[in-house]
């Protein structure tokens, strides 16, 4: 213990001069990058106080379809309502089965507990962290109503598989798209699509860390199905297609255009921020390659990988150890996710048996998360992975 704690002295006070400068995600600097272009959009928005529904939310919707190459967007309030919207529009009963993982963020189960949905939660694969498809199939009953995949950490879940499933049982595909929007998926037959139009309906998160990310709040839902588009465009407009006139039962979800106005601005620059992601994650990998204690994230030969997280595995050494060293230190690092949703109690109220899941489990005891963001530079990545190698041996 004096030589660990010797050890962590040591690598503080190599650090000490770097310890206000590294953050998760920087995004002060890069508002300082595209300052000119963001301050004279937001300032045109005020200038003409045109702050609901104004013409960048329709400038934004139509470039975001045409950069995804999907027929139909529909903007809204954040991600989460996304999928509330995106589950409203299906039609689904109380009660109905929804198949998907419980390694996620807690909104894509929320949202179906709010409705009366039931999840049934699905295992991962330990590579990608994304649902696995070979055992979807084993939880379908004759209540399953859809499959919720989700593009963790930027990687596209394996959508052939999924989509053959969704199409043999008469299934709808909702895909949780909030982490990997930019991503890309290359099917079996070498066609390529964005993350989020493949399935039925696809949802993303404008949440400000995101990859392509607004300035508070603000979401999408993607769909190449006509009917489907206009139905999810009333429900998030109080179900009204033409005003006052309410034909459904909705909600009021609305993408600001304050909001777009940003989302306007960096849209262009979504491809250029995912690939500076991707070269933070291969310096990192390059980094940690040799040693046996870090399992670094693999990316799939069907996924081009965005990175809105890096994420890896740790193993023989303690995770929370390594993160609180880190924090020591004045290296932040995040947990993705450290309770499994089928662990929450809220959630475990709603069946009268426990949900064992042994890999998720074990996941949310390994996962670890490094910075990572845009404006990284290589010294900035050197200086973190060497900290974080001196850790891991100082805690062997």
């Amino acid at each position: 213990m004096q030589m660990y704690n010797l050890g962590l002295k040591l690598i503080f006070a190599v650090n000490f001069l770097h310890m206000s400068n590294i953050q998760m995600v920087d995004l002060k600097t890069q508002y300082n990058r595209l300052k000119p272009d963001i301050d004279k959009a937001i300032f045109e928005v005020i200038e003409s106080t045109d702050f609901i529904q104004g013409q960048p939310v329709r400038d934004f919707t139509k470039a975001l379809s045409t950069y995804l190459n999907v027929k139909h967007v529909i903007p809204c309030a954040n991600g989460t309502d996304a999928l509330q919207i995106a589950l409203m529009g299906l039609g689904l009963k109380a009660g109905d089965e929804i198949i998907t993982p419980s390694f996620t963020y807690f909104a894509t189960v929320e949202v179906l507990a709010l409705l009366g949905l039931k999840p049934v939660f699905c295992e991962v694969n330990e590579d990608t962290f994304t649902i696995d498809p070979s055992q979807i199939e084993s939880l379908i009953t004759p209540k399953t109503k859809a499959i919720v995949p989700v593009h963790l950490y930027g990687q596209s879940a394996q959508m052939d598989e999924i989509m053959a499933i969704a199409t043999k049982h008469q299934l709808y595909v909702i895909e949780d798209d909030a982490q990997a929007i930019g991503g890309k998926y290359t099917s079996k037959n070498g066609e390529s699509k964005h993350n989020g139009t493949i399935g039925d309906i696809g949802c993303t998160s404008f949440f400000p860390s995101k990859n392509l990310g607004c300035y508070g709040d603000g979401g999408a839902i993607f769909t190449n199905q006509d009917d489907l588009a206009e139905k999810l465009r009333m429900i998030a407009n109080h179900g009204q297609k033409k005003k006052y006139i309410h034909e459904l039962v909705g909600c009021n979800s609305r993408l600001d255009t304050l909001q777009a106005a940003i989302l306007n601005v960096k849209l262009p620059h979504l491809d250029d921020f995912c690939q500076r992601r991707r070269k933070v994650a291969e310096q990192y990998n390059a980094f940690f390659a040799s040693n046996e204690n870090i399992i670094t994230p693999k990316e799939a030969d069907y996924s081009y990988h965005v990175y809105h997280q890096y994420t890896m595995k740790l193993v023989g050494v303690d995770r929370d150890r390594v993160k609180e060293a880190l924090a020591n230190v004045g290296i932040p690092s995040m947990i993705y996710y450290p309770i499994p949703t089928h662990k929450q109690k809220v959630i475990q109220s709603l069946y009268d048996h426990q949900i064992e899941m042994p890999l998720t489990e074990a996941l949310t005891k390994q996962v670890l998360s490094l910075p990572i963001h845009t404006e990284m530079q290589a010294s900035d990545v050197e200086h973190i992975a060497n900290t974080f190698l001196q850790i891991i041996n100082s805690l062997k």
